[in-house]
């Protein structure tokens, strides 16, 4: 994974919980984990059924 090792990964911790501090931590994380899962979600989302605005868009350009 990028070539980084424990020694790094830790540097990097180290950083993150000097810039935000340990309490913001468990914020950044579940707003980081949903991203993430909105993100996968519309990738999944099927563009026929209308959900998707840009789908649409694309619909009403093309007629």
């Amino acid at each position: 994974m990028f070539g980084l090792g424990m020694p790094e990964l830790l540097v990097v911790l180290v950083i993150v919980l000097i810039v935000f501090g340990a309490g913001k931590l468990p914020k950044i994380g579940e707003g980081l984990g949903k991203g993430i899962s909105n993100f996968r979600k519309s990738i999944k989302e099927d563009p026929e059924k209308g959900d998707n605005p840009a789908g649409e868009e694309e619909k009403k350009n093309t007629t």
